[in-house]
This record gives C-alpha cells, sequence and structure tokens, in this order.
C-alpha cells in the first residue's frame, strides 16, 4: 500500500502548491492512475526500485531528470510518462 500513500501525500502538496511527480514502476500503473495524480512517470524495474538498478547511476539520473522535466512540459494534470527498458 506504499504506492497508495505516495499518492495521497504528492495530491497533499499539490494541494499546497508543490509540484510533484510520482516515480514508480508500471505495476502500480493502474492504482496510481486511478488516484488522478497531477505527474507520474512509470519505469519497468522491478518492486522496490523505481529508478533502477543499484549503482546505475547513468540509469538513476535519466529517470530523475525526465521526471523533474515533466514539472515543465506537463501541459495538464494526469500527464503519465511511461519510461522503457532502454
Amino acid at each position: 500500500m506504499c504506492h497508495v500513500s505516495v499518492g495521497h501525500i504528492a495530491r497533499a502538496f499539490e494541494k499546497a502548491g508543490i509540484a510533484t511527480v510520482v516515480i514508480a514502476i508500471q505495476a502500480f500503473c493502474t492504482t496510481l492512475e486511478a488516484m488522478s495524480l497531477p505527474r507520474l512517470v512509470t519505469t519497468p524495474h522491478l518492486l522496490g526500485r523505481p529508478l533502477g538498478l543499484p549503482h546505475d547511476e547513468k540509469r538513476q539520473l535519466y529517470i530523475l531528470n525526465e521526471a523533474l522535466n515533466l514539472i515543465d512540459t506537463a501541459g495538464e494534470g494526469g500527464t503519465i510518462l511511461e519510461i522503457s527498458k532502454a
């Protein structure tokens, strides 16, 4: 249920005027979509590793940069960016 808690916290931050991006694994996408989050990034990684494998700094930075860019580029609420394996 951790992914649901993150969704509630993100909505509370947004209500307070703080922009958020939730990064989650694709397995939780259906539940998080139903929560109507403003911005969501999904990755194909394993549970507990939404940014990828430990010590894979290149991949982790790529995902973080994509998530931060989503704050600037998301034109409407409910924007979902799906990051693939490559």
